[in-house]
């Protein structure tokens, strides 16, 4: 028996519907590293301290997940703060992170609807810690591409 697919609704439903997508491939991706490879230096030519092993690469992941979905919360005035970056020696606590963080995503979009998404006043978009301004939807747009480069990255550096 075929399953139907349940898609969430609108705009917000879409962007949460890929980015569990993207995450859950990533997840895939993932659980085929063995732990003792997580700290090894996969790439030694690379000068960006996120992209040197697959632990770093998994960490800045998360951590960035984590900085956008606070950046969407703290978008209408509050300032909680982001989760610190943490680095793990198991690729089960990296996938149990990625399902972490993409809840803290959902429960933040709980509490916008669709009109919420767009912002054409550049004075009210969201300052993103490297310096760009992008409203929420341009926001999640780019954590969601953020997950696939990476995934591409660990799949290239696998083989």
């Amino acid at each position: 028996m075929v399953m139907t697919k349940l898609y969430r609704k609108g705009v917000i439903g879409a962007f949460l519907d890929e980015y569990e997508k993207a995450i859950s491939d990533l997840q895939q991706v993932t659980a085929k590293i063995a732990d003792q490879e997580l700290t090894i230096v996969v790439d030694p030519k690379t000068t960006d301290e996120n992209c040197k092993s697959f632990q770093a690469i998994l960490s800045h992941v998360v951590s960035s997940a984590n900085g956008y979905a606070t950046s969407i919360h703290n978008y209408k005035g509050l300032q909680i703060q982001r989760p610190a970056k943490t680095f793990h020696l198991t690729v089960k606590a990296y996938l149990k992170d990625l399902d972490n963080v993409f809840a803290y995503t959902e429960s933040v979009f709980t509490q916008l609807q669709d009109a919420d998404l767009e912002q054409h006043d550049d004075s009210l978009k969201i300052k993103a810690g490297w310096g760009q301004s992008y409203d929420i939807e341009q926001m999640m747009e780019h954590a969601i591409v953020h997950v696939l480069r990476h995934r591409r990255q660990i799949e290239k550096l696998m083989t």
